[in-house]
């Protein structure tokens, strides 16, 4: 029996109703918003009446949809948006598909590698359509810009560079998120990657943006599935897109039986402000100790640890951060993504007998988890051995945070070690190039409707001072993004010197920061222009905005769900402006590039 007291069970019951085969006339979800219907091949969604989603090539042609079972998701998560979702649908068989219409989304996959009709099915997306879309490269690391077209030059230096005879980009990654109908917004991604599959981009020819998966591996000795994964879309207003919790809701419940050990927090991290810190034991230590005075939980100690000098090792490191009541989180290459000139430790991850001998070695000298860079795309070969490794570290109870890799496909339910992972273009950026000083801010008021939907991100959040390239965004912007930006494990990305010079109620507000959430609420906001978020922790309501324009604007804050009580508002100042309240403010202005936070006790 699971232990339900920690809320790391994972229960999905399903309740079949009618029986199977029998044709359904009426083919809607629960609360009858979405609708389908077949024409030929091609399989369409209609959103209250209006069509919103055309998938050609989904099913035989004049196939018919056979209503199969109602279904009730109904689990607990230990990290996310969430912590108990419950989402209901309606499941239909189409020849080889399994269809299944959500209130927020409909979910489909194939019981065979295709979809019946000889090919993978394709999304329509019609020119002039609004759409913020992520050309793709392995690591995922790009900007969602609105566009109307699929006519858009690839970007030199993403890896996996492709495009069309005519020059254009054709290569698309997930999320994609479109506007089909002036307010009903559709974000389309995939979910519950499995042994033996590959996850897939979008390739388009014209209007037809066709699902392609990642080669699979002919050397693998993992039996490939008889089935495909989910192809998601969730579909609503932008308050379902934000809230829901649809990825999840497909993928495999918990693994790990016994999850007490998991631990989410606050992270104080090196490599933003040192690049080569983590091999200097006085860095590292500079790093304990802040984390120590804003009472964060972990310390990551980045790459090159096993290089470290003047006779120091990573076990004195570890120490230090123990007696210091800090957790220690240490790096690893992945080793079949960038190998060649990139950092150390490399190659002790990768046979089975290698990767459980370093992992209980950590267990054994107190490591918490791991964070394990550069991957090398989407293929078979990069899914299953990202599932060895949660299904390992598991084992030692270690914690994982993937970097330079894929999205989240609703790993985060299977292993719930699973705390983050990279896959976003975030702050580390401003270390590389000139590109994201002007760029940040609309980028940053983009994701939570594109990336940071479908599962935790690691964007490595709040950054008073500059790095190698400087940031236009205020200081009540960076603090937002811990709040507005969902990670289990949140690291904090500016020096130690930066942190402690700022007022003392921003300090405190570090240490009592959750980076789970028992509820999330949109409140407002459009992709690019603005965002508010409301997370519920216990009692205390976080509710976090940030203008993503270049010109002051005023954000509504309507919050009559959150009850009465003491609330502490940090806002655009010079630099700051803290003030506390029992009255909720209809609506707040934030300079350009700006924000706020309030945080609401009970």
């Amino acid at each position: 029996m699971w232990n339900v007291l920690y809320k790391y069970c994972v229960v999905a019951a399903m309740f079949t109703v009618g029986s199977l085969g029998t044709y359904a006339e009426n083919v809607s979800s629960p609360n009858g918003r979405l609708t389908a219907t077949t024409s030929g091949a091609t399989l369409n969604i209609s959103y209250n009446h209006k069509h919103v989603l055309e998938i050609a090539d989904a099913v035989a042609a004049d196939a018919q949809l056979a209503f199969v079972r109602q279904i009730k998701d109904d689990y607990q998560m230990l990290t996310g948006k969430r912590s108990h979702c419950v989402n209901e649908a309606k499941e239909y068989r189409c020849g080889n598909m399994l269809l299944r219409l959500y209130d927020d989304g409909i979910a489909f996959r194939y019981e065979s590698s295709e979809s019946g009709v000889g090919k993978q099915p394709a999304y329509r997306i019609p020119e002039g359509t609004r759409r913020w879309m992520q050309q793709w490269c392995d690591s995922y690391e790009g900007f969602f810009p609105l566009s109307t077209t699929y006519k858009v030059a690839p970007v030199p230096s993403y890896s996996g560079i492709s495009k069309s005879a005519e020059g254009w980009n054709n290569r698309w990654g997930y999320p994609a998120l479109l506007e089909p109908q002036n307010g009903v917004f559709v974000l389309i991604t995939e979910a519950n990657i499995e042994h033996g599959q590959s996850a897939s981009c979008l390739m388009n020819d014209g209007e037809l943006f066709r699902i392609t998966p990642a080669a699979l591996n002919p050397q693998s000795s993992v039996a490939k599935t008889d089935h495909t994964p989910w192809r998601v879309a969730v579909i609503g207003q932008l308050k379902d897109i934000v809230e829901s919790t649809l990825v999840t809701d497909v993928s495999r419940p918990s693994q790990i039986p016994d999850a007490g050990w998991i631990q989410p927090g606050v992270v104080s991290w090196i490599y933003w402000a040192y690049n080569h810190g983590s091999n200097d034991y006085d860095i590292i230590r500079k790093y304990v100790d802040l984390a120590s005075a804003l009472h964060l939980p972990y310390v990551l100690i980045d790459a090159e640890w096993d290089e470290m000098r003047d006779g120091k090792t990573i076990e004195d490191a570890v120490n230090y951060a123990k007696e210091k009541g800090i957790k220690p989180l240490i790096w690893y290459n992945s080793s079949i993504g960038w190998v060649d000139g990139a950092p150390t430790p490399k190659f002790r991850l990768n046979k089975p007998e290698d990767r459980e001998r370093e992992f209980a070695w950590c267990e054994k000298i107190g490591v918490a988890g791991v964070k394990i860079d550069f991957f090398s795309g989407d293929d078979q070969r990069n899914m299953d051995y990202q599932l060895d490794l949660l299904e390992s570290a598991a084992r030692h109870h270690l914690l994982v945070n993937f970097h330079g890799a894929t999205i989240p496909r609703g790993w985060q339910r299977t292993w719930p070690n699973l705390m983050s992972t990279e896959g976003v273009y975030g702050a580390e950026w401003y270390n590389n190039v000139g590109t994201f000083t002007n760029k940040a801010a609309c980028h940053n008021a983009t994701l939570p409707f594109t990336r940071n939907v479908i599962g935790p991100m690691d964007y490595t959040p709040c950054a008073f001072s500059d790095s190698q390239h400087p940031h236009i965004t205020t200081h009540a912007h960076e603090l937002a993004l811990t709040v507005v930006f969902e990670s289990a494990l949140q690291h904090l990305a500016d020096r130690p010197e930066s942190f402690l010079a700022q007022p003392k109620e921003v300090q405190q507000f570090f240490g009592a920061l959750p980076t789970v959430w028992d509820e999330t609420r949109y409140v407002s906001g459009y992709p690019g222009e603005s965002i508010v978020l409301a997370r519920r922790n216990g009692n205390t309501w976080y509710v976090a905005g940030i203008n993503g324009t270049d010109e002051e604007r005023s954000l509504e804050t309507p919050l009559s769900f959150i009850p009465d009580g003491k609330m502490t508002l940090y806002e655009d100042g010079n630099p700051w402006k803290v003030t506390d309240s029992v009255k909720l403010p209809k609506h707040i202005t934030c300079k350009a590039r700006g924000g706020f936070v309030m945080v609401v006790n009970k």
